[in-house]
């Protein structure tokens, strides 16, 4: 046991020692830095990279980390978990992002943001072949073809290629058609030759050279630059017109129209507008989405979302520089023009960023941000689906945050007060369970101690009741009560409250009906919620369903005081024979109108009489 205490002291005693040195390192390490741009790398104990970062100034970046405690617990987790570090420098900032885009997607360090891209995208294919297919492909083969993509939208690939087979008479087909196979007439024509939707490059009927023009026509489409081919197709068309080749003129004016419809689809702004990038942005707390379109001569011809898995705090100009390098490394673009929804602190070479205030930029900005908005949307709902209480947990805690709670209101009671012309004043206590209605729980209440239309007694009444009993029962109370009305029943319901000595255990808010503001107790300036908000329309979903219950009770008693009213007056006339007429008349006005003998059908001679000459005898007089 000695033996075993001192093996434990003499470990603990190496591991503080190897800390010390390590932190010693370190220090020595940032000390030694110099103030040139480039990339940091961050290494645990094990020797395991950890982290990559960029700066403009390696010294000032790495020493920020160690001379302060963040806000982030993350990064203090980071940083606690430094042991060594490794610098590489570069000569400008872009190299700097460039590099750290790379070695991210290699090392793939455990405290980056990883880029969520499981899913391969399609693109289009044109092969590397004397006669190219042009084809749709999830995998990128480095032999000398060409690649356009990916997209994103099956849609939209698939009405590329349609058209192309639609304009141009490509092949479909997989054969060898090398020189050698073709004179050797290895291989025969097929249904397409005989279509006319290709022409027989297998039986040597189609040169190289008017094969590859095609393909050249293909390049521009996709390229977004269909306005020379448009042209050349009109000028055709009009030419064949003239020598009178109309039925040639026709089919090239068929071609013409494709070619215009899909201009018309992909035309988003002024043509002047030509190899433009437009990013747009947006996240939430754990992830971040970076959306692209490039434009060539004022058409989108490519838009593609990326969603980035955030692991540190990292702030939005550098998830979107980031994101920047990825999607154009992997779009292949080259613009010289990018369009950006904010500021990023970092340049590209021979690169004009841009923030448009107004116009057609703004226009394609503003259609960059709705998609990525939308990505952002259909990936929520994907999750919702999966995990129905994802959706639940969201909406209760953006409440939560909007209405500053200091607990997420799993429980919610709403009251409404019902009366109409100051009669039969009733009260309604709805309760929400997980943002869901729970109807065993709801509460009816009938006006006890006020008299007379008196809301806001009434409304100190009810809550003083419900309250009270749940504390005598010991019974677990909402985390929020919201009541119908404004600052006066508002009033009244944290009186009753505070007499219950409930103030610090619940919280409690009103909503009015008229512009929806939302009242806390003490502050006479109302908040208002955005009318989209979920938080909003939950409070409706509540306030609703309560006025909804009140009223449909207050209605049921309003009916039977009435009913009882009008037959308690006739004597010699008890309950078993009210509940006969009612349940046969259905109501106070067909008794009333009812024969003498209808009356004695249902509750015989005697007591027919009696209701009959009550009724008309009241008429007559």
């Amino acid at each position: 046991m000695e033996q075993n205490t001192k093996f434990m002291k003499s470990s603990t005693w190496n591991r503080n020692q190897l800390q010390m040195t390590q932190t010693e390192e370190l220090q020595n390490q940032i000390l030694s830095i110099p103030d040139n741009p480039g990339v940091y790398q961050y290494f645990n104990s094990d020797g395991e990279i950890i982290y990559v970062g960029k700066a403009k100034n390696l010294k000032k970046r790495v020493s920020s980390y160690f001379s302060k405690v963040h806000d982030s617990q993350k990064t203090n987790v980071l940083v606690k978990n430094i042991c060594s570090l490794k610098y590489i420098i570069v000569e400008t900032e872009e190299d700097a992002l460039l590099l750290e885009n790379n070695l991210i997607k290699k090392l793939q360090p455990r405290y980056n943001i990883l880029l969520k891209d499981g899913k391969t995208y399609p693109s289009i294919c044109i092969s590397n072949e004397s006669f190219p297919r042009i084809f749709k492909t999830r995998n990128i083969i480095k032999n000398g073809s060409f690649y356009y993509g990916p997209y994103s939208s099956n849609y939209t690939i698939n009405s590329i290629l349609e058209i192309i087979h639609e304009l141009f008479p490509i092949r479909t087909c997989k054969l060898q058609l090398t020189n050698e196979n073709i004179n050797l007439q290895k291989f025969k024509v097929c249904l397409q030759y005989h279509i006319h939707k290709c022409n027989g490059p297998c039986e040597g009927k189609e040169s190289i050279e008017s094969y590859r023009m095609h393909i050249q026509q293909i390049k521009q489409i996709i390229e977004g630059d269909a306005n020379e081919i448009s042209k050349m197709l009109l000028d055709k068309m009009q030419n064949l017109a003239k020598e009178y080749k109309f039925e040639e003129a026709h089919l090239v004016k068929q071609k013409y129209e494709l070619i215009e419809n899909y201009k018309a689809k992909s035309i988003v702004a002024n043509t002047i507008i030509e190899n433009t990038d437009v990013f747009a942005y947006d996240e939430n707390d754990n992830n971040a989405y970076i959306n692209i379109l490039r434009i060539s001569k004022g058409c989108i011809i490519q838009g593609y979302t990326i969603e980035y898995k955030k692991k540190l705090d990292e702030n939005k100009e550098e998830i979107l520089a980031t994101g920047i390098i990825e999607l154009r490394e992997k779009l292949s673009s080259n613009s010289k023009e990018i369009i950006l929804p904010f500021e990023i602190n970092y340049t590209l070479k021979n690169t004009t960023f841009i923030i448009p205030q107004k116009g057609d930029k703004k226009k394609l900005l503003e259609l960059a941000i709705q998609n990525v908005k939308q990505y952002k949307l259909d990936k929520l709902k994907q999750a919702e689906k999966l995990n129905p209480d994802q959706r639940i947990i969201r909406i209760l805690t953006t409440a939560q945050k909007e209405l500053g709670l200091d607990s997420l209101p799993m429980h919610i009671e709403c009251f409404d007060n019902s009366n109409i012309q100051g009669t039969n004043p009733v009260a309604a206590c709805v309760v929400f369970k997980r943002a869901k209605p729970s109807k065993k729980d709801y509460r009816h209440f009938n006006i006890k101690t006020v008299e007379g239309p008196n809301d806001y007694a009434s409304m100190y009444e009810v809550v003083h009741r419900r309250y009270k009993r749940m504390l005598e029962e010991e019974v677990e109370l909402p985390q929020l009560i919201i009541i119908d009305g404004g600052k006066g029943q508002l009033g009244m319901a944290v009186s009753a409250i505070n007499d219950l000595e409930m103030q610090n255990k619940v919280a409690i808010i009103s909503v009015a009906k008229r512009l929806e503001e939302i009242f806390f107790p003490g502050d006479p300036i109302p908040l208002y919620l955005d009318k989209n908000s979920e938080t909003l329309k939950l409070i409706q979903q509540l306030r609703d369903e309560a006025h909804r219950f009140g009223i449909t009770h207050h209605r049921n008693k309003r009916s039977k005081t009435q009913v009882a009213s009008e037959l308690d007056s006739i004597k010699n006339i008890g309950e078993k024979t009210k509940k006969e007429l009612i349940n046969h008349f259905k109501s106070v006005k067909r008794i009333k109108s009812a024969s003498k003998e209808e009356l004695a059908n249902v509750i015989g001679n005697n007591r027919g009489s009696i209701v009959y000459e009550h009724f008309n005898s009241n008429i007559s007089s």
